[in-house]
């Protein structure tokens, strides 16, 4: 489904990215692990066209995804969830969900869809006419994902859905992640909480310093010394 090869970003004379590959499988869920500034967010920021790269290839369903606009890749069923989450303050909890369905064609399923999304997510149907501003962290983050649900993906990449949150709220947002991976969405997962990560994906890279140090059945990494040294406390 995803396909990066060779891929070089840089920020000036930083060289962030070093040539690194990977690949994401129709159905997978595959984590991208590392230390805070090993460049996950870059590497996702180039895949959905925020960031341009020096060089490399990045492949959606075999399209070159350098050649489409940034606000037109939504609409190959790629859905980003950004670090932060991003959230329109201003804005409802409804009028949030409803942009993540802007540009959508079928308009006669978003009200249907917007029910589905309020299922997995009963807190933000409590609070569908707050302003998001006033949400809470774990709210925001759980109405930001409901806003890419509301585009319809086939793939979501995910920056660092538990940064903030509470160990309860963290379990909950990877219960989350579960669900949507059961209801047939792909998910590129960036995380610096190694072990929940692993814990539900099939396949992990390791980045380091721009470039990828170890790869693998995500189960496996899990036992690894190495990762458990680093990453996981051990």
């Amino acid at each position: 489904m995803l396909r990066v090869e060779n891929l070089h970003v840089s920020y000036g004379a930083v060289k962030a990215i070093k040539g690194i590959s990977l690949k994401v499988n129709d159905g997978e869920i595959v984590s991208l692990i590392g230390a805070n500034g090993a460049g996950k967010t870059t590497v996702l920021h180039t895949i959905t066209g925020l960031v341009q790269p020096e060089d490399g290839i990045i492949e959606y369903n075999e399209i070159n995804l350098q050649a489409v606009a940034p606000n037109k890749i939504v609409t190959l069923g790629l859905a980003h969830v950004p670090e932060g989450r991003h959230v329109f303050t201003q804005m409802t909890v409804t009028e949030n969900l409803l942009m993540g369905a802007h540009y959508r064609k079928d308009r006669n399923k978003i009200e249907g869809d917007l029910e589905v999304v309020y299922e997995s997510f009963p807190r933000l149907k409590e609070r569908s006419r707050q302003f998001a501003g006033t949400l809470s962290g774990g709210e925001q983050q759980m109405l930001a994902m409901g806003r890419a649900m509301m585009s319809k993906p086939k793939l979501v990449v995910m920056d660092e859905p538990s940064m903030g949150l509470s160990p309860l709220l963290v379990k909950e947002v990877f219960n989350i992640i579960k669900t949507m991976h059961d209801n047939g969405i792909t998910v590129l997962l960036v995380e610096q909480n190694a072990k929940m990560a692993l814990s539900i994906s099939d396949r992990a890279y390791v980045l380091e310093t721009g470039k990828i140090t170890m790869s693998g059945n995500a189960s496996d990494l899990l036992l690894d010394e190495r990762i458990k040294k680093a990453y996981l406390g051990a």
